[in-house]
């Protein structure tokens, strides 16, 4: 696939950054941005950096990421985001989750977004849904589907205590491939690895593993052989 990725917002500091609670949306954003870059590229995938790093403002910040988003022939764009509203500083035993947003419930994006969610939730998080929003302005002007992930809560001591930048960004790159990341070994140049997904005695059961994985932008081929 071809990925436009991006963090929402201008750096902390300078005009139209995002929130700011127990941890900062800014900060936290282009964190989680690095490692879904480098886990989706580790995959396979072509992977476009589209934040923004000099925004005049809020407005200018937005329309640099969607000419940036736009600048490529993509397959999805996936805005990250923190939330905020929680107002729960001291902890309440619950979190108030996660969420993503579409442009219209239809489509791939919603697809997407369904299973970002999911996999996000799987940390331990609620699982606020998907939603669909008309008035986002990347969401509106971005030529391929997108998705906007409200990871977690900036101002809930439930969400912060839970969030790693590099669970998050597993999980989203989970719910976007359907496959989960490999460790970085750190491994020479040039070596290869030899993925197996399993083995069925039934031809129909590997036809549809194959696939997913080629839905997922792998490619997959069936190797016939015996058992014992």
């Amino acid at each position: 696939m071809n990925i436009n990725v991006h963090a929402g917002h201008n750096p902390d500091g300078k005009p139209g950054s995002g929130a700011v609670g127990l941890i900062r949306e800014s900060t936290e954003a282009r964190k989680v941005k690095d490692e879904v870059i480098s886990r989706l590229r580790r995959l396979g995938h072509t992977v476009y950096d589209c934040t923004c790093e000099n925004g005049s403002g809020q407005r200018d910040v937005l329309k640099k990421i969607v000419d940036a988003c736009n600048a490529h022939q993509a397959d999805l764009d996936v805005a990250i985001h923190f939330n905020s509203g929680a107002g729960d500083s001291a902890g309440n035993g619950k979190t108030t989750g996660t969420e993503a947003y579409v442009y219209r419930m239809t489509g791939p994006a919603a697809e997407y977004a369904k299973r970002v969610c999911e996999a996000v939730s799987r940390l331990g998080y609620v699982n606020r849904g998907v939603k669909a929003n008309q008035g986002l302005y990347v969401l509106k002007n971005t030529k391929a589907p997108a998705v906007l992930v409200e990871c977690c809560f900036v101002d809930d001591r439930d969400d912060v205590n839970l969030y790693r930048a590099e669970d998050m960004a597993e999980a989203i790159v989970s719910g976007i491939t359907g496959i989960s990341d490999p460790p970085d070994t750190g491994d020479p140049e040039g070596t290869l690895y030899r993925v197996q997904t399993g083995a069925f005695a039934i031809r129909e059961n590997a036809v549809a593993m194959q696939a997913r994985l080629k839905a997922a932008g792998f490619d997959a081929i069936i190797v016939r052989g015996r058992q014992g």
